[in-house]
């Protein structure tokens, strides 16, 4: 969250159609923008990978988490997406960040050797 707070101070800085009041409004909006995008999200994710059979989830995922961040727009005054194209915009920033954060600070996951066996000159 805290790190998603960054990411949106840092837009915000780049990109003149973001604007934030403070890290505590930052904070604010990703703690929504969580909540708006594990229920709500869910809810229009959901048809939507059905209709596409799964295959573009990514980009459904991108457009359901833009909505939901035009979605917090509405609920902060301290917080302001101008259009929808911005938002997308963000939720890439957003998910690459997201990404990036899982790869390096994630612990790696074992895998099973399920190779066969190799065999040693040993007497029986």
């Amino acid at each position: 969250m805290l790190l998603n707070a960054g990411v949106l101070l840092l837009a915000a800085k780049i990109m003149p159609s973001v604007k934030i009041r403070n890290f505590g409004t930052a904070v604010g909006v990703a703690l929504v923008i969580g909540i708006l995008n594990a229920t709500i999200g869910f809810l229009l994710r959901l048809p939507l990978n059905l209709l596409t059979l799964g295959l573009l989830s990514f980009f459904v995922r991108l457009i359901v988490l833009a909505i939901v961040i035009k979605i917090a727009d509405k609920f902060f005054s301290g917080f302001e997406v101008r259009s929808f194209t911005t938002a997308i915009i963000l939720a890439c920033i957003m998910a690459i960040v997201g990404s990036l954060l899982t790869y390096f600070l994630a612990p790696p996951s074992q895998t099973t050797n399920y190779s066969t066996p190799t065999r040693t000159n040993s007497n029986y």
